[in-house]
């Protein structure tokens, strides 16, 4: 088995998987992905989908499958705009700020949060459809919250 060393060729499979497979879930690409010799962990997983700008796409008959544009994904803050229809509310108390986004969602804002380095964010933890974003030494959760919002197009700067 390869290892998840050698990305490119990993992430041209994973684009190849999901444009022959209706792949709805990270557990069975990662299966799909082992048949063809990678051994991914989950974390690797989620960054490829992220980097690859891979989106759950519904299904006309039900249910969501991984998609994938044909332009490359942009990145940093414009991929925050781009990912802001995934956001359903933005909160925040003394120690994080706390985004809630659609079923599946999370990992793949989570990582656009931290690959566009907003120096108010420490770093993200991501469930299925929660994120917790911790701020940096020395800011608030009520600036980073703020930051966040104007950067997914929620809220003007002030």
């Amino acid at each position: 088995m390869r290892t998840n060393g050698d990305k490119a060729a990993r992430q041209e499979t994973i684009r190849r998987i999901i444009r022959a497979h209706a792949v709805a879930t990270q557990e069975e690409l990662g299966q799909l992905l082992a048949r063809e010799g990678f051994d991914v962990t989950q974390a690797t997983l989620s960054r490829d989908l992220a980097q690859l700008g891979a989106m759950r796409v519904s299904l006309p008959e039900g249910g969501t499958v991984y998609g994938l544009e044909d332009a490359p994904p942009p990145s940093g803050e414009a991929r925050l705009l781009e990912l802001a229809e995934m956001i359903l509310s933005m909160d925040d108390n003394e120690l994080l700020v706390v985004v809630r986004t659609r079923p599946g969602s999370a990992p793949l804002v989570a990582s656009a949060i931290d690959q566009a380095r907003i120096p108010e964010s420490l770093g993200t933890i991501a469930g299925d459809d929660t994120i917790f974003v911790a701020p940096a030494r020395g800011k608030s959760t009520r600036t980073l919250s703020k930051k966040l919002k104007a950067l997914f197009g929620k809220e003007e700067t002030p």
